[in-house]
């Protein structure tokens, strides 16, 4: 048997008439009365009994109507959910983050996305630049939110979520924190909070790079990976550090930022969001275009608000 059985089957049983039956399905009534006779021999048994005022289902026809009917519905939801793989409306999205957008930025992109795709589902992965672009090359990932600048693996593409800009954090009472800005030869004799260096680039080249454009050879008192980590290192007075000025709001208030002065205006940095250009799905397509707006500054870019609050 076949979906078009069950269908012509549903509709003689629901109109008790093969003539009726036959006008809702658009199709001449003989050819009707002979797949029905068809689908009864197949199923050994029958299923209408024939009468004068048309037929009635026999109690075998009584309980092949419910199957029939949810093996409809159940083929209805196949066809749904394929359509929906098919245009991005449903399925399932694997999504990796740096640890800095969880501050803001992660939250508002997904809470929106999800709201205008709740058949989507999300399945989310913390990891650094190198592990998470790594993870998009390989299919293990279908997006990741990265620092960039940062390496550009073959077939990963970029889509600049957010630029920003360094700030420098120190702790409360050191004697730099009573300006208003700070310039990069006032952090040359201090203790420096680096980044974990990778073979990607990001934040530790980034910050190499701007120390050598200034001709700053700083001492490295201690390094990590995540900015996080490299606040609460400023937080427990081992050094200063430039961070991006988008942590600024997230600290404690024993660390306070100030904007640098003397930041060239091509030392931006930002947040993008890295996709394989050769295995995007739909739902890939569709996350992509719900941020498809023009790329953000962060709140306090370039500015520096002064404090954590």
């Amino acid at each position: 048997m076949d979906l078009r059985q069950l269908k012509q089957f549903v509709a003689v049983a629901e109109t008790s008439s093969f003539s009726r039956a036959a006008e809702r399905l658009f199709m001449a009534q003989p050819p009707l009365s002979v797949a029905i006779r068809k689908l009864e021999e197949e199923l050994g048994t029958p299923l209408f009994e024939r009468t004068a005022r048309g037929v009635r289902l026999t109690a075998p026809g009584e309980a092949a109507l419910q199957a029939a009917r949810k093996c409809l519905q159940n083929a209805e939801e196949v066809s749904t959910a394929a359509r929906a793989s098919a245009t991005g409306e449903a399925g399932r999205l694997r999504i990796g983050f740096i640890g800095s957008v969880t501050f803001g930025l992660l939250p508002r992109l997904i809470q929106a996305f999800a709201k205008r795709h709740p058949q989507v589902k999300l399945a989310l992965r913390e990891g650094t630049n190198l592990e998470l672009l790594s993870l998009v090359e390989n299919g293990e990932l279908d997006v990741g939110f990265v620092r960039v600048p940062t390496a550009r693996p073959e077939n990963v593409r970029f889509q600049l979520i957010q630029t920003d800009v360094f700030c420098a954090a120190l702790p409360r009472g050191h004697a730099l924190a009573k300006h208003k800005q700070v310039a990069l030869h006032d952090l040359a004799d201090c203790p420096l909070i680096g980044y974990t260096p990778s073979r990607v680039g990001g934040l530790q080249a980034a910050v190499s790079h701007l120390f050598a454009r200034a001709g700053i050879s700083p001492y490295i008192a201690q390094e990590a990976v995540q900015v996080q980590t490299v606040v609460g290192l400023v937080d427990s007075g081992l050094g200063v550090a430039l961070v991006p000025s988008v942590n600024a709001s997230h600290a404690s208030g024993r660390v306070v930022f100030r904007p640098i002065s003397d930041l060239p205006p091509d030392a931006s940095i930002g947040i993008s969001l890295a996709y394989h250009a050769l295995a995007e799905t739909a739902v890939t397509q569709r996350f992509r275009e719900s941020i498809e707006a023009p790329a953000e500054k962060a709140p306090g870019a370039g500015g520096g608000n002064g404090q954590a609050k």
